[in-house]
């Protein structure tokens, strides 16, 4: 029976790809990227070096995994979204330090961690979409709390980890008093209580249930390739807040190495393949994210939504702010 109970956990977390932690050549790698955005980079790493890349697809958990196997983890390679993901292994000691000239060259100060336990791979914009029935509009992040929008956003909930990462963004840009009332105003013009996706907030601009949403920009590229969903994205118009000031808010996705990781040097080896022109070039035709290299362009879609001025606050001061983020979050009772 206590067999039974584990392996239906142990799925419920986990897609899981067997190990063969005693291979000479190989990477074991636990990702909360899907497999259709990593796996043409795994196998032109391979292709490039002979090194196996093993990978377990996750939904959740991988911190809790992580815990539980302690020093007898076969992870090498951690890849997840959004910050507040990657500070959290860092935070419970589950990844190391990578000194790597390479990475550091390539990847800009304020995208990774300044004791190099965490790297970004990728960007993506937190993004204002707004229905096309409105015309086009200039917005800021401050503008939610508008009373003129009193009943017109659609939001996911706001604990989810990409609306934590911008209101810890607030929180650096305003401080903790401006942020809650901020919250609160923002709340109150909520045409439905928080729910769904960020995809799901652009269908009901479609449906007419709001006319503003938040939502990251790779949803939009996403929903346009998908023949179900482009109805949806071609009724709105997505907007880069705050280019008359600060700039949009920057989020990413990333990669660490565990902490015990068995095979550390092809670890850094992947590592350092995933931030080279050819694989951040690969990345941004597959995935529509923005590459984390200057030097490598956006896809053709994804470029054709114009140049925008990003936020140059680095993510370190993003991740101080989130715990306190949570509570303001719970304060202004924004999911309620």
């Amino acid at each position: 029976m206590l067999k039974k109970i584990f392996y239906s956990t142990f799925l419920s977390l986990f897609l899981v790809s067997s190990f063969n932690v005693s291979a000479a050549e190989e990477v074991n790698v636990y990702s909360y990227r899907q497999p259709f955005l990593v796996e043409p980079l795994f196998t032109k790493f391979t292709e490039q070096t002979g090194v196996k890349v093993n990978v377990v697809f996750a939904k959740n958990g991988m911190a809790e995994r992580l815990e539980r196997e302690g020093k007898y983890s076969p992870a090498d390679i951690l890849l997840t979204t959004d910050i507040s993901r990657l500070v959290e292994l860092r935070d419970k000691d589950l990844v190391q330090v990578v000194n790597s000239e390479v990475l550091n060259a390539a990847i800009p100060k304020q995208y990774h961690a300044q004791d190099n336990t965490w790297f970004a791979l990728t960007t993506r914009v937190r993004n204002i979409y707004s229905a096309k029935r409105l015309g086009e509009i200039d917005i800021n992040y401050e503008d939610l709390a508008d009373p003129k929008y009193k009943d017109r956003i659609c939001t996911r909930s706001g604990k989810h980890p990409y609306n934590v990462a911008l209101v810890s963004a607030m929180i650096s840009e305003h401080g903790e008093e401006y942020t809650l009332d901020w919250l609160k105003k923002f709340k109150a013009n909520l045409a439905r209580k928080p729910q769904g996706s960020d995809r799901g907030q652009v269908q009901a601009i479609h449906q007419n249930l709001c006319d503003i949403s938040l939502g990251n920009s790779y949803y939009f590229g996403n929903m346009l390739k998908d023949e179900k969903q482009k109805v949806w994205a071609d009724a709105v118009y997505i907007n880069f807040p705050n280019q008359k000031n600060r700039g949009a808010h920057i989020n990413i996705s990333g990669v660490a190495m565990a902490k015990y990781a068995p095979n550390s040097k092809n670890a850094q080896m992947l590592m350092e393949f995933l931030v080279s022109k050819p694989a951040q070039q690969l990345y941004a035709e597959t995935n529509m994210e923005y590459p984390v290299r200057a030097d490598v362009e956006a896809s053709e879609l994804v470029a054709s939504w114009g140049e925008f001025k990003a936020d140059d606050l680095p993510l370190e001061a993003i991740a101080e702010n989130r715990k306190t983020a949570l509570k303001l979050i719970d304060q202004a009772q924004f999911d309620l």
